[in-house]
């Protein structure tokens, strides 16, 4: 009879688990179970949806003359992205990163009133990221040296519904050529019955 080794503490459910930006140059932090210090700057409370890890890849198959399978593929596109919706809308870093402005344009004048303005033409606006994941005695953590906001949702104000900025971060590769650095706090792997 095969036996199937299973193991539930191996699987990850996102329950938890937080953002983080600084400027391109800082580096990770050492573990996933550690609390970033300055200059990394919380993005605040995510929505319920949590943290989506994304996989856009696109390639290459060369076919042969005479077959009708694929003989070898060809990887010709490869990106990540993460995708998550920031609640705190008010935060500042937040906000800095959502209008792709320096924070400290978001200090409020003597009023306490903000002021800022939108520009037509942005500039590149790319950061170091670091995202964390948590569910018991798991912890996965993904920094991102070079990252940047892709994508931008609408932003809807409305009496049943939490007003978020549902952002798509793109990684871009470093100096090494890295996109995404892993770092995880995960239980061993049980060793498979042997024959």
């Amino acid at each position: 009879m095969v036996q199937i080794t299973r193991a539930a503490d191996l699987t990850v459910i996102g329950a938890n688990g937080g953002g983080w930006v600084a400027p391109t140059g800082s580096s990770a932090p050492d573990s996933p179970l550690t609390q970033p210090l300055t200059p990394w700057a919380a993005l605040g409370a995510i929505s319920d949806d949590g943290l989506v890890y994304g996989f856009d890849e696109d390639s290459q198959e060369f076919t042969p003359w005479g077959l009708t399978s694929p003989f070898r593929t060809q990887i010709t596109k490869s990106v990540r992205t993460f995708g998550l919706t920031l609640w705190e809308t008010s935060r500042t870093t937040v906000q800095s990163i959502m209008y792709r402005i320096p924070e400290g344009d978001l200090e409020p004048d003597v009023d306490g009133i903000t002021s800022f303005a939108e520009t037509a033409s942005p500039t590149p606006d790319r950061r170091a990221w670091w995202f964390v994941v948590l569910d018991g005695s798991t912890a996965k953590g993904f920094y991102v040296p070079q990252g940047e906001i892709s994508d931008r949702s609408d932003v809807t104000f409305k009496q049943d519904e939490m007003s978020g900025y549902e952002i798509t971060v793109t990684a871009y590769p470093d100096e090494a050529g890295n996109t995404v650095y892993h770092t995880d706090s995960v239980p061993a792997t049980p060793v498979a019955p042997s024959s």
